[in-house]
């Protein structure tokens, strides 16, 4: 069961016998970040990681979200040890700051606690059979649209809500009035981004035809979420992710966009992403192969030291009376 408080989700696992636990365990779902999640527990550990406690953050009933659904957030999960704060395990934090999507719908530890510390006599992270997990998920960006609706009448104290409205615009609810530029109708927060857009491109809508300040504000605010894309390192981006992008340039493009510097850079970043799989590939097959040949080192060097102790054993001088 758990509590949801801010940004944090509180949840308890009965354990009670290993014996008897199942290899993966969900927790309810809740929401955070009007977005709905659940944790995830692999009691047996998770790809290959039997000695540990694996736990993950994942969207909930993402199989059913609409394609293109895309939500970032920094994640920190705490295994709470009761008898000192100090123990607990914690992991993640600012530099878990992860992209959710359909190819990915999951994040976390695969090694987040040994289960010799878990089930250790007196270790601190069970009592009453139970262990305690504390998530804290902080949502920066959601694309697509929001699980949950904000309420209207919330009794919560005034604060800073990120509103979705647009295809792939989240802003707050003090920058709702927008500003004309160019002949775009676009927020205050878009402002600097597009001035440089046109800054460096001047004429790249020069033959928009369309005069509807509607469908302008979503042509723009596309073109915005295509740049904020391709801003991403290689890594984060799935080879879907570029193809779409490689789409988005051409339905652009027929609405009377002038973006074939677009198109430059979806193709450079096409490149760099190819480069970064091969070379992890490469990398991974090297670490492979050094570690073969480590290993061949060590039982070598057992063979050196083991000649060594016969040479070292046969290498003794007879006395006079082991020679008579």
């Amino acid at each position: 069961m758990g509590n949801k408080a801010d940004e944090k989700f509180t949840w308890e696992i009965s354990i009670n016998n290993l014996s008897y636990l199942q290899s993966k365990i969900c927790s309810n779902i809740f929401v955070v970040g009007r977005c709905k999640w659940r944790l995830v527990a692999y009691p047996k550990g998770h790809n290959k990681r039997i000695e540990y406690l694996s736990l993950f953050l994942e969207v909930a009933d993402y199989k059913s979200l609409p394609c293109g659904w895309r939500r970032r957030a920094k994640i920190r999960i705490n295994v709470v040890n009761h008898l000192s704060k100090e123990r607990s395990k914690m992991k993640g934090g600012t530099e878990s700051d992860m992209w959710f999507n359909q190819q990915t719908p999951g994040w976390g530890f695969g090694a987040m606690l040994p289960l010799r510390e878990l089930y250790a006599k007196d270790g601190g992270f069970l009592t009453d059979g139970k262990v305690e997990i504390v998530a804290e998920i902080n949502v920066l960006k959601v694309i697509g649209k929001f699980d949950v609706e904000e309420a209207e009448n919330s009794t919560q104290p005034l604060k800073k809500t990120k509103l979705n409205v647009s295809n792939d615009s989240l802003i707050s609810k003090t920058e709702l009035l927008s500003v004309d530029f160019n002949g775009f109708q676009i927020l205050p927060s878009q402002v600097e981004s597009v001035r440089r857009i046109f800054e460096k491109h001047p004429n790249f809508a020069s033959e928009f035809r369309s005069k509807n300040r509607h469908l302008k504000s979503t042509y723009m605010n596309f073109l915005l979420g295509l740049i904020e894309t391709l801003c991403q390192s290689p890594q984060e981006l799935t080879d879907d992710d570029l193809d779409k992008a490689s789409v988005g340039v051409s339905y652009l493009e027929k609405g009377g966009l002038k973006v074939d510097w677009l198109e430059k850079k979806v193709e450079e970043v096409k490149e760099k992403k190819k480069k970064v799989d091969t070379g992890r590939s490469r990398v991974q097959e090297m670490d492979d192969e050094l570690k073969k040949l480590i290993k061949k080192c060590i039982d070598i060097k057992d063979l050196m030291d083991k000649e060594i102790q016969d040479i070292t054993a046969a290498n003794v001088s007879l006395s006079f009376d082991d020679v008579v």
